[in-house]
């Protein structure tokens, strides 16, 4: 028998919890100096519904670079605001929800 989501009672294979999260998302993407002048680009706004494990995986992978999730904040290695807004709508986040600073 499988698992069923406390939140919305579908079986796991069904839910639409992350999907309905990313809906109501407002996202912002900044860049910012840390120490010795490296630069990280961080992706705010995320929703504790949203699995931001799988999404910093992916984005790690596809940006070739690494990254961590602090205060549910993915912060990633490098510069990348220009590149992660396409990323950011193949997972399925909508266009207008993603704020670029």
């Amino acid at each position: 028998m499988s698992k069923i989501c406390d939140k919305c009672g579908l079986p796991k294979e069904l839910c639409i919890c992350e999907t309905i999260a990313k809906e109501k998302e407002k996202i912002r993407v900044f860049n910012e100096k840390k120490r010795y002048g490296k630069t990280v680009t961080i992706i705010e706004g995320l929703s504790k519904d949203i699995d931001a494990k799988k999404i910093l995986k992916q984005m790690k992978q596809k940006l070739a670079c690494g990254g961590t999730i602090k205060n549910n904040n993915i912060e990633l290695q490098g510069e990348h605001k220009t590149r992660i807004k396409n990323i950011l709508i193949s997972l399925g986040f909508q266009e207008d929800q993603i704020e670029i600073l």
